[in-house]
């Protein structure tokens, strides 16, 4: 025992997890900042007999999609089995922290907490909980079955702009309490048999504990059931959205905050030490902005992928019905992050580069080059697929000349720049809209390696854009924030996020703004905005 206390006390190692759409995966910390392992189970390949596709179930009425709440306590048995046979130093984390895939939601039966805290070393998670649950299938993020319930609840609270105000988005399809509702009118008598219903999150952290884990602020603030600004319950939305709610959903904490200490389960079978603490689960949305260590207003982070993301952190938060989330900060007790999503993102510039550059991302740049920056006042909107922000449902290209009247067709030059500067200007636009006003910017994902795509980025948005390798963010949020949380106990207060990452390897400085080029395109704003407009009326 002596030797164990003393290996925990000079090698403390922190695990963060991340339960996501697709599979569980973990990463391995050290007191330094440092990655020592990675492992990932995959829940299609890794566990067939769930007959999950790409992590779910799909309703066959093409809009439920549901994962099996048994498949993801299979899930950490098994990467923890894996862990142990590689020989992780498993008695030397003294913290564990997480991510859950956004809205998702588990449904605990009565007698859920008593199983929880008997947990039974002879018998694998998955046998012990088998009963443990009042639904079998959880609801998640890429369900779109409850457009009436969301439209019930904007009309009890007073319309999308009031549900956004009051909880920092509109009612969504996906968001836990839509979902919840859903369920309550479907089927009351299964609600009622409910003991706990636990985001994704706040439910691998259950697990773990070894009893009904709280929801942090940050997931929390993804339900439309939070007041974005107290981060307790909001009455009005639980009132709206199915009886004896806040008994089933437990309280709301910051996302900092130590749940327990690890179950005894996993100290027998996998020689855990009994004092490892597990901080807050939160969702994969706010981890990844501690991954990408987004603590400061003014942050921001812009993913360049199959979708683009634009998060950052925000001192004062303003919601819109139109565009964005505001979720609570889970690096800052009183601050914000901002989320806005972008259907046509990587996808829709390398149709572009097809077509006017035959596949080649050299001839786009060069092509990018020759035009001039601002197009002289041209401007086009390519929408693939139909648009999240702003929403737009009818599809297609729309392009104008610096006058505003329509065109059917750019020069190639003007083409490949066009596309660049319409989705950072709408950027620009929706995120000033919400509160995203950077300082700075890290540039993420498959398109932040081309140097023309950064270049037309920070220009319009006018500040230095970074790069940097941060493979697996959420999962590394996760490890980061178990890290935070730790020092915050120990000190037995709350601990700046940036001092305790401070040993953290810097960002690359990729592009640093011209301001000429920045004045053209903030003389730019205005045309965009009412050209966009036009495309979402269809004028």
């Amino acid at each position: 025992m002596k030797a164990k206390r003393r290996t925990v006390r000079t090698k403390p190692l922190f695990l963060g997890l991340d339960s996501s759409t697709q599979g569980l995966k973990a990463t391995l910390l050290d007191g330094n900042l440092a990655i020592l392992q990675k492992l990932a189970v995959n829940f299609d390949t890794d566990l067939p007999g769930y007959e999950t596709q790409g992590g779910v179930h799909r309703g066959v009425d093409g809009l439920t999609v549901t994962a099996p709440t048994l498949m993801w306590c299979a899930a950490l048995g098994l990467l923890l089995e894996r862990a142990r046979k590689a020989d992780w130093p498993l008695g030397d984390i003294v913290a564990i922290s997480g991510s859950g895939q956004q809205h998702g939601s588990v449904w605990f039966a009565r007698g859920g907490g008593q199983l929880l805290r008997k947990l039974d070393p002879r018998k694998s998670i998955e046998r012990h909980m088998a009963h443990a649950f009042s639904f079998g299938e959880s609801p998640i993020w890429m369900d779109s079955s409850t457009t009436a319930q969301c439209r019930a609840l904007e009309t009890a609270l007073g319309g999308p702009q009031a549900v956004a105000e009051l909880t920092g988005s509109r009612a969504y399809e996906r968001f836990t309490g839509n979902q919840i509702a859903k369920r309550f009118q479907q089927d009351p008598k299964r609600y009622r048999a409910t003991e706990r219903i636990s985001l994704v999150s706040s439910f691998v952290a259950s697990l773990l504990i070894g009893d009904y884990a709280p929801i942090d602020a940050a997931d929390g603030a993804g339900m439309n059931l939070m007041d974005i600004r107290s981060r307790k319950w909001a009455g009005r939305a639980l009132k709206a959205t199915a009886p004896d709610l806040a008994g089933k959903l437990g309280p709301i904490v910051p996302s900092h905050t130590c749940v327990g200490r690890i179950h005894q389960w996993f100290v027998r079978r996998y020689g855990f030490n009994k004092a490892c603490a597990v901080i807050a689960f939160s969702g994969d949305n706010p981890n990844s902005l501690a991954g990408l260590r987004m603590q400061r207003a003014g942050d921001v982070a812009i993913s360049l992928g199959t979708s683009d993301t634009v998060f950052g952190s925000l001192a004062q938060p303003r919601p819109s019905a139109e565009e964005g989330h505001i979720f609570a900060n889970p690096v800052e007790p009183r601050g914000y992050m901002a989320l806005i999503c972008y259907k046509n993102g990587s996808l829709t510039r390398e149709h572009v580069r097809d077509t006017v550059a035959g596949g080649s991302w050299a001839r786009f740049a060069e092509l990018v080059a020759k035009a001039p920056v601002g197009n002289n006042g041209c401007l086009g909107f390519y929408v693939r697929e139909p648009e999240i922000t702003p929403p737009i449902l009818r599809t297609g290209i729309y392009r104008f000349d610096r006058e505003g009247r329509p065109l059917d067709r750019f020069r190639p030059e003007v083409e490949a720049r066009a596309v660049l500067e319409s989705q950072f200007l709408s950027m620009r636009l929706h995120g000033g809209n919400v509160g995203i006003h950077p300082v700075s910017i890290l540039a993420t994902g498959g398109a932040s390696v081309d140097v023309s795509v950064l270049r037309v980025m920070c220009d319009v948005l006018g500040v230095p854009v970074y790069t940097g390798d941060q493979a697996d963010s959420a999962s590394l949020g996760a490890a980061y924030r178990a890290l935070h949380g730790w020092q915050c106990l120990k000190r037995k207060k709350f601990v700046p996020f940036a001092k305790v990452m401070a040993g953290a390897p810097a960002f690359h400085k990729a592009v640093e703004p011209d301001k000429a080029a920045h004045a053209v395109y903030t003389g730019m704003l205005e045309p965009f905005a009412a050209a966009e407009r036009r495309v979402i009326e269809g004028k």
